[in-house]
């Protein structure tokens, strides 16, 4: 059965799901240099200060685990978190449910420097926040919640 109750897909909803993607990508790119200017503050390239944000939300995690959490190759995650703990923002620690898979946790360095980061970032997106409602904002992450969810068989690696 369709997710959708079994009605036939609407042509006009995957036209507005288009404008979706089709905002998503250049936002995406824009904020991905917004951080890239912002970040020399602390250090951090665009793909460490993610490895940092998920070590913060989530605590310890293997590479593994954050590739499969942000649809990254393994390969990608390891050089992100490399660079991370030559300027000691991570550290590698036993996992006592994977004796070859180590654990990835922030140091006291990094999560000052990724805190640090996310007060700018949370400034600055207060003002771009304008006359957003919440429920705006509940209904854009419904929205790309679902887009996400619809796409997670997606192999990245």
């Amino acid at each position: 059965m369709r997710e959708n109750g079994g009605r036939p897909p609407d042509p006009d909803l995957a036209d507005r799901l288009a404008e979706v993607f089709d905002l998503v990508g250049p936002l995406y790119r824009r904020a991905h240099r917004k951080v890239e200017q912002d970040a020399p503050a602390e250090g951090l390239s665009v793909g460490v200060r993610a490895v940092l944000t998920m070590l913060r939300a989530n605590g310890p995690m293997t590479v593994p685990q954050m590739g499969r959490s942000q649809a990254l190759s393994r390969q990608f995650v390891q050089r992100m978190v490399n660079d991370a703990a030559a300027s000691g923002l991570v550290e590698a620690v036993p996992n006592p449910a994977h004796k070859r898979s180590s654990l990835i946790r922030l140091t006291d360095r990094g999560d000052a420097a990724v805190t640090a980061l996310a007060r700018r970032e949370r400034a600055l997106l207060a003002q771009a926040a304008g006359d957003l409602t919440p429920g705006d904002l509940d209904a854009c992450v419904r929205v790309l919640s679902r887009l996400l969810r619809f796409l997670d068989h997606v192999d990245v690696d």
